[in-house]
């Protein structure tokens, strides 16, 4: 089994680090666990997931989810936004104008081994990565296109069902074999596409991307979700 503990890099307005996080915790106890690092008050918090050239590629925008859901991996950036920099710590720091800077030069800097830049030569992320090396063996993912799908929920009692509309690694995230999965009601989070790239066509918040291990095929029939009743 894969280990749940993933490395990433948090960045905020003042702070740099990197940390280790369980994909099983809550994006509202993350927020807890930043407020410590950033300083950033948690109702303050705008948490998104940048890959390795800085592109946004998720939101953290349900503090309910857990980190899994968001597909979060090792060597990703957690960053934090200060929605209220006024009100916070954070916002204390933002004038740095009268505090003397230390300056350390590119030589100095890439001698350094505890660096963010070390760390990517050593593991050989981004543009350090060989392209001479041979490529990670893809997993096997047995799924066929069309085949009726059941996805498991933290939520008792909902059973989120669909139809698998793609199957295949994708732009966002080559590494990893991904289903694409059209939802019988409109519980996804996207219509198909994703960063501009379409990989199917469906209504818009009916589609989503998730790992094979988080995807049953059988014969799983079309069930009507009572949304009414979460609202009582």
């Amino acid at each position: 089994m894969s280990s749940s503990i993933v490395s990433v890099f948090v960045v905020s307005p003042d702070t740099r680090s990197e940390r280790r996080f369980d994909l099983h915790i809550t994006v509202e106890q993350l927020k807890t666990k930043l407020e410590l690092v950033t300083g950033i008050p948690i109702q303050n918090q705008c948490i998104s997931i940048q890959n390795d050239g800085g592109e946004t590629i998720a939101q953290l925008s349900d503090d309910t989810k857990q980190l899994g859901f968001y597909g979060l991996t090792t060597s990703q950036t957690l960053n934090v936004i200060d929605t209220n920099p006024a009100t916070s710590f954070t916002g204390q720091l933002s004038d740095v104008s009268q505090v003397e800077k230390f300056e350390l030069s590119d030589d100095a800097y890439a001698k350094r081994t505890d660096s963010v830049l070390a760390y990517k030569q050593r593991h050989k992320v981004g543009r350090f990565a060989s392209s001479s090396e041979t490529p990670a063996p893809v997993e096997k993912v047995d799924i066929p296109i069309g085949a009726r799908c059941q996805v498991e929920s933290d939520e008792e009692g909902l059973h989120k069902r669909g139809t698998v509309r793609f199957v295949g690694q994708t732009s966002f995230a080559k590494t990893v074999v991904w289903v694409g999965i059209e939802y019988d009601e409109p519980i996804g989070r996207n219509d198909g596409s994703v960063q501009g790239e379409r990989y199917f066509t469906c209504r818009p918040n009916y589609g989503v991307f998730l790992r094979s291990d988080r995807v049953r095929v059988g014969d799983f029939p079309i069930e009507e979700i009572n949304f009414d009743d979460e609202e009582m």
